[in-house]
């Protein structure tokens, strides 16, 4: 804690971040994507999802980081009927550009 700080001072406000995810496995045909737009509206994120036309899911969000943790978390697991094999997250820089999440067709 810092020398001045009190303990009941509150911690400074984390800055939203962003990120990219490319989501690898049986992923299409399976809800991902209303999975991921059910959570990531939860968590009151920004961003889209959708379909890749190589069998991957991508999604690209911003938010609070605790929230972006959070749901990355939930996209690594999955809907039931998914089979994740991978996750590669490409953090990017802050723009507030996002909309609402959403899906992509």
């Amino acid at each position: 804690m810092p020398p001045n700080a009190s303990p009941s001072s509150p911690s400074p406000k984390a800055e939203p971040k962003r990120f990219r995810a490319e989501i690898l496995g049986d992923v299409q045909g399976v809800g991902f994507r209303f999975f991921a737009e059910r959570r990531a509206i939860q968590l009151g994120l920004h961003g889209w999802v959708r379909n890749r036309y190589d069998g991957a899911v991508e999604v690209e969000a911003e938010g609070r980081p605790e929230d972006l943790d959070l749901f990355l978390a939930a996209l690594r697991q999955g809907p039931r009927s998914a089979r994740i094999q991978d996750v590669r997250v490409h953090w990017l820089p802050f723009r507030g550009d996002l909309p609402p999440f959403t899906v992509k067709f």
